[in-house]
């Protein structure tokens, strides 16, 4: 493949690093010292106070959704948006909430903050927003109405490493935020992800509901000691707070997120510079170039043509396909989420199609690969054959 969705995300530096660690005498690879040093890292470099490292994106969603379920377990409702990852919606579902979806503004591929607004009810748990590809996806207005509401913000950033609102970065100004290091991010851990917070409650129940729901897990001396005293006829190396999984991670990926947080801002920076430099060459008589680009940190190049056009789109694939372009149709997830079996029998049929933008990318939307090592005359290149189509 000419142009990869992803190419030279992990680095000899990467695996050097794991090396060393293997050299050891009987090295530690199970969760250690660099799992903690990495989420210790990675909290100074987003700006919150706890983050806990997990093994994937999807495994941080989970939590996140079971943390919301100890609040609520009488369930609710979830706001979610249509185009996004498939684990953004399942994880709402299998804590027995209710997704209530909101589509999306064009100029984000994020949920519309005025239909978020229009959709919560007395029913409403929390917002589930996604920064879809790199795009900031809130406002100054959105944040404001719903710490008025007190409607909980949980932002996923699987997508948006180093995106910014306002100077402060995705993931630092929701109640929870959850990354993903999946090899096509921003950056990667081979399989990885992170729940981060401010919330010293919420700290110490994700780093039990990740160890099988153990209390030893927790690092809260007073938490620990409160569950011993209620549970004098159990080994205090083994209470179980809650039915929960095992979405730990290893030293090996620590390691990896360790070598490669420290080169995290340059990658931004190129991946922001292909971006604007894509933006400029495409048609913009056929394709969309009017993104909200302030904040952004693209890890993918989004086509999106700037009408319905089906003889358009089959010329474009074909054209893709035969110089070697790798693309997703659909843009994030495959496009419509409401369109999945997995939904049929929990939204009304033909829900779908009161998501009018959210169809628009479904049929008529892309990413491409943007990754720091494509050179600018590739970057042209791949414009030239897109515009050809």
């Amino acid at each position: 493949m000419k142009y990869p969705l992803m190419r030279n995300n992990i680095l000899r530096e990467d695996l050097d690093a794991v090396i060393e660690h293997l050299k050891q005498e009987d090295p530690i690879l199970t969760h250690g010292a660099n799992v903690r040093a990495f989420e210790a890292e990675w909290s100074a470099w987003l700006g919150v106070k706890h983050s806990v490292f997990v093994n994937s994106g999807a495994s941080a969603n989970l939590l996140t959704m079971a943390i919301l379920k100890i609040r609520h377990p009488e369930g609710g409702e979830v706001i979610v948006p249509p185009l996004a990852w498939v684990s953004d919606i399942a994880s709402v579902l299998q804590n027995g909430f209710t997704p209530v979806f909101a589509d999306i503004d064009p100029r984000t591929l994020g949920m519309d903050p005025a239909n978020i607004l229009a959709a919560i009810t007395d029913k409403t748990r929390a917002v589930f927003l996604t920064h879809v590809q790199g795009f900031n996806g809130l406002t100054d207005e959105l944040i404001a109405e719903l710490t008025r509401r007190n409607v909980p913000l949980i932002e996923d950033v699987c997508e948006s490493h180093g995106a910014t609102h306002k100077g402060k970065r995705l993931g630092s100004l929701g109640w929870i935020s959850n990354f993903s290091y999946y090899y096509a991010h921003h950056m990667s851990t081979i399989e990885g992800g992170m729940v981060c917070t401010n919330d010293p409650e919420v700290y110490q129940q994700v780093r039990m509901l990740r160890s099988h729901g153990m209390v030893r897990e927790s690092n809260d001396n007073d938490l620990r000691t409160a569950y011993q005293t209620e549970n004098p006829e159990l080994n205090q190396d083994f209470i179980f707070a809650y039915a929960a999984y095992n979405t730990r991670n290893t030293e090996i990926g620590g390691i990896m997120g360790r070598s490669q947080l420290k080169r995290l801002d340059h990658i931004v920076k190129r991946r922001t510079e292909n971006l604007l430099r894509f933006l400029t060459h495409i048609d913009s008589s056929k394709y969309r170039t009017d993104f909200k680009l302030e904040g952004s940190s693209n890890y993918a190049f989004n086509l999106i043509l700037k009408h319905p056009d089906d003889d358009l789109v089959q010329r474009l694939m074909q054209k893709m396909r035969e110089s070697g372009v790798e693309f997703r149709r659909g843009s994030a997830g495959g496009g419509n989420q409401i369109r999945q079996p997995y939904l049929k029998g929990i939204v009304p049929d033909g829900h779908h199609l009161k998501f009018p933008e959210t169809e628009h990318v479904h049929f008529y939307g892309f990413y491409i690969g943007n990754f720091p090592d494509l050179k600018d005359v590739e970057v042209d290149q791949l414009c030239a054959i897109l515009n050809s189509a």
